[in-house]
């Protein structure tokens, strides 16, 4: 069975608006990532929302969790903006049924050139097949347990809470 994708925005679907400075949300840029990394697990991708995660609602979270709890697949991936993804991750875990989810995101934006996306999206897809049921983190090269992680705000990685 294909490995689900949810989308929901964060860092990492962000283009750069060069005459004003801004980041803003145009198109997923998932598909051409799944390219580049020469990905040959089939997929199913779908976009939830385009939003920072900062603007995140609670109806935007249990949307996500309904849509985890009703698709086919039992392994999934979100794409989610890196400030919140914790908080997502919690409220997934409290309502989610025998799945293994893991969200990952970018602390660069994937149309910087240098970002950390690529590496983040392919360690999730490998966390998906090798863990098992339940919500994790994955962000640079590592996993954690949706109730043991934060992102450090000072050095911009995360960590697990001690």
């Amino acid at each position: 069975m294909a490995i689900r994708i949810f989308i929901t925005g964060g860092t990492f679907d962000k283009e750069y608006n060069e005459l004003n400075g801004q980041l803003y949300f145009k198109d997923t840029h998932l598909s051409d990532l799944l390219e580049m990394g020469r990905n040959k697990i089939p997929v199913e991708i779908r976009t939830l929302m385009m939003v920072d995660s900062l603007e995140m609602t609670e109806e935007d979270r249990e949307l996500i969790v309904h849509q985890c709890n009703n698709c086919d697949e039992s392994q999934i991936i979100i794409t989610h903006g890196t400030d919140t993804m914790a908080e997502t991750a919690k409220i997934i875990a409290q309502k989610m049924i025998n799945k293994t989810i893991i969200l990952t995101g970018a602390m660069i934006p994937i149309k910087f050139g240098s970002s950390d996306g690529l590496f983040n999206l392919g360690s999730a897809l490998a966390f998906a097949q090798s863990l098992p049921a339940g919500v994790y983190v994955a962000m640079n090269g590592r996993f954690f347990n949706w109730n043991n992680v934060r992102k450090n705000k000072q050095t911009g990685v995360f960590e697990e809470i001690k």
